[in-house]
């Protein structure tokens, strides 16, 4: 067993966990079976609502189905990649990198201002996710909230080009069996704007934060090969991959 690998699903459980209890009182909710951790968020949409298998051998899907069933939402499952599983569609692979703390370098952009992002910003937020990643405002504000509420968990970023809002992201802090540890994810930039400088700047100021703040490993999961350069450029490299499967009910 590769363990860079099996430390990155851990980080990766970990900060999904915290995402279940973000939304504690909102829908959210976290749990343990036999081979899986469970997280709900409470969103209509099977991306936010899912458990990270630790060992598809002990995994009974009746139970997850149980589980699920009165949270009434849709769902899913992230396995290790090429485990054996037998279970629902499987829906894509989700890569993930890791780097270590250490010192973060970003490419400087003329205008960029990057600043942590509270409430009161939460409409902009919501407004650059939905343009960057083709989604509804309102149920990206819906999950960019629990964030910005939670600043001894989470960190959103806001970044400015000359004023306006360009580009955002966000790290959730964890430190359970995994350790102190940092979840980079949601780096978002709007089509106008210089996309690979913007994404690695924003994406460096959130780590540097993150490290500073006591993180000792750093998890992302780019989403296409000019976020794989990104990452790599700020030092992440790969440490496996998860098999993501929905309708199992």
């Amino acid at each position: 067993m590769d363990p860079r690998a099996l430390l990155a699903r851990t980080v990766h459980a970990d900060a999904w966990e915290q995402h279940g209890l973000l939304r504690t009182g909102r829908g959210g909710a976290t749990g343990v079976a036999p081979g899986v951790r469970l997280m709900a968020s409470g969103l209509p949409h099977p991306q936010w609502n899912n458990g990270d298998v630790t060992d598809p051998a002990l995994v009974d899907v009746a139970a997850l189905c149980a589980w699920y069933e009165p949270l009434a939402v849709p769902w899913g499952v992230r396995v290790p990649a090429g485990a054996p599983w037998t279970h629902g569609t499987f829906l894509f692979r989700k890569h993930l990198v890791l780097r270590d703390a250490g010192p973060v370098e970003a490419p400087a952009v003329a205008g960029l201002r990057v600043r942590a992002a509270g409430p009161e910003d939460l409409a902009a937020v919501a407004a650059v996710d939905a343009v960057a990643f083709a989604g509804d405002p309102g149920l990206e504000a819906a999950w960019i909230a629990p964030h910005l509420h939670a600043p001894h968990a989470a960190t959103v970023a806001l970044a400015t080009l000359d004023g306006t809002p360009v580009a955002t992201g966000s790290v959730l802090r964890t430190d359970r069996q995994a350790g102190p540890a940092a979840y980079l994810s949601g780096v978002a930039v709007l089509p106008d704007a210089p996309a690979a400088p913007v994404w690695t700047a924003l994406a460096a100021w959130l780590l540097g934060r993150a490290f500073a703040a006591g993180a000792r490993v750093a998890l992302a999961h780019p989403d296409d090969a000019e976020e794989s350069a990104s990452l790599e450029a700020l030092g992440f490299t790969s440490a496996g991959a998860l098999d993501v499967y929905v309708d199992l009910a």
